[in-house]
């Protein structure tokens, strides 16, 4: 999706989470529990920062950092108190082996070459540091019905009827992302040198109830329509 789709969306981004606060309190869960003790963060298509801000609020993790495409939600992000850059994840604008950890929170999806923004992650990234790789799976209950969302270019066709959640995610971004297989992620991560892979998984019910209640991560990606992967930079020997 080009910049400029991106900062018309920006308010629809937030807007969704908002109306879907139980979704959102699972993800939030869920990337906090990967992120374990990060050090200093750069997140790659930090959005609105909305995510960050929670993170800070209610699990004391502190991201200053981020990259982001869009000027509507960069300046959003930087009134909930980020350091944002304009950019693009296949071409980082911070020096090598700057940050402890390199976040990709729901942004996989929107990046076109993803072997080289785990590339840049990887240079970016200080020895021993980690990456982790949140995204909606391809294979998911959610990645299949956004798919099949694009395919009809509304949620408002029958074959979606009863079956979409009650605030679904706007058309536009749904069908506008590349959803991956967690196994092309991995392979691609592989392949850029990281390793000591982890995964943990939220969003464990058909898309139509994720939002009744928030739930606690755990282990694995096998159920889960929000799956993180979290995977080390090599120490120097």
């Amino acid at each position: 999706m080009a910049n400029q789709e991106f900062d018309e969306f920006a308010k629809k981004y937030d807007g969704w989470f908002l109306q879907n606060r139980n979704v959102l309190e699972s993800e939030v869960r869920l990337i906090a529990r990967a992120l374990k003790v990060p050090g200093t963060v750069l997140s790659v298509g930090c959005g609105s920062g909305l995510f960050e801000m929670l993170l800070k609020r209610d699990h004391r993790i502190e991201i200053i950092d981020g990259l982001e495409p869009s000027e509507d939600m960069a300046g959003v992000a930087r009134e909930r108190g980020m350091d944002v850059k304009i950019g693009t994840a296949g071409d980082l604008p911070y020096p090598s082996e700057s940050f402890d950890t390199v976040l990709f929170n729901g942004s996989p999806g929107n990046i076109s070459d993803l072997g080289k923004a785990f590339e840049e992650a990887f240079r970016v990234l200080k020895a021993g540091g980690h990456v982790v790789v949140a995204d909606v799976p391809a294979e998911s209950g959610y990645g299949l019905l956004y798919q099949l969302a694009a395919t009809k270019t509304t949620w408002k066709d029958t074959a979606l009827s009863g079956v979409a959640p009650s605030h679904p995610r706007p058309i536009e971004l749904a069908a506008a992302a590349n959803w991956r297989p967690t196994a092309e992620k991995v392979n691609l991560l592989r392949e850029n040198g990281f390793v000591d892979f982890e995964y943990a998984q939220t969003l464990t019910r058909h898309p139509r109830f994720s939002d009744y209640e928030p739930e606690e991560p755990i282990e694995g990606y096998d159920r889960g329509n929000y799956v993180t992967i979290r995977a080390r930079k090599l120490a120097s020997s």
